[in-house]
């Protein structure tokens, strides 16, 4: 629907769905990110909602919509009412189903841009991060964020298990801190890991747990999401001799 309404001319799509929809994540998101890449007269985040809950509604949801158009990172909520009742995913017919999507208008410069072309349920085309860029935007999420979120940790130790050489594309990282007003020394390609280790050494690894567990599309997987084995992962890997 998006693809139809020629958001993703003008915005990157990142974050969890991205991942999931480019990598297989194996976890579920209830947010659908995008960035601003291109500046556009007939731009109005209103008159996207707009023509997406129009959609929606023609087929036969039940749903309501909020949005805020007046901060940089634009954001909108659709409730469905009725829909995990009917589908059978809860018990009870209030619950409402939701999804946000988010575009930040004024994203920080740096970012490499990549087109994908996916055919999982039909074909698209659309812009997004490569994986530097993906994998420092989450760098930032977790130094960044102000309360403990399961899900970027979960994310953190699927990036460096997939991809054990990757690092993060430092200028991005670095204008995104500027951005959010970072007040400490700046990370580097040299010691970008030490950064993260310090926040998963302290963090309340209960309260991460627990945000995650229902994400997962394997519970299984909690057993190996470990602090133990998220630090491990940090830590430079050393070729054996």
């Amino acid at each position: 629907m998006l693809h139809e309404k020629g958001t993703f001319r003008l915005t990157a799509f990142l974050g969890g769905t991205a991942l999931r929809f480019l990598y297989n994540l194996p976890r579920f998101s209830e947010d659908l990110d995008f960035s601003m890449v291109k500046k556009s007269a007939g731009y109005s985040f209103p008159d996207i909602i707009g023509r997406i809950k129009e959609e929606f509604t023609l087929a036969g949801y039940n749903l309501s919509v909020s949005y805020n158009d007046k901060k940089i990172v634009q954001h909108a909520f659709f409730k469905f009412r009725d829909l995990m009742y009917e589908t059978g995913i809860s018990p009870l017919k209030e619950q409402n189903f939701s999804i946000k999507i988010e575009i930040d208008t004024n994203p920080p410069r740096g970012a490499v841009l990549k087109t994908e072309i996916v055919n999982k349920y039909f074909p698209m085309a659309f812009l997004s991060y490569d994986l530097p860029s993906l994998f420092a935007g989450k760098i930032h999420a977790i130094l960044n964020r102000k309360y403990t979120k399961g899900r970027d940790l979960f994310d953190l130790g699927w990036y460096l298990s997939r991809w054990k050489d990757l690092s993060p594309n430092i200028t991005l990282l670095q204008n995104g801190l500027v951005q959010t007003d970072w007040k400490e020394r700046f990370p580097t390609r040299e010691d970008w890991r030490r950064y993260l280790y310090d926040v998963v050494e302290k963090v309340d690894w209960k309260r991460v747990a627990n945000d995650v567990t229902s994400f997962l599309e394997n519970p299984a997987d909690l057993n190996i999401f470990t602090r133990e084995n998220i630090l491990h992962l940090i830590q430079p890997q050393k070729n054996a001799p």
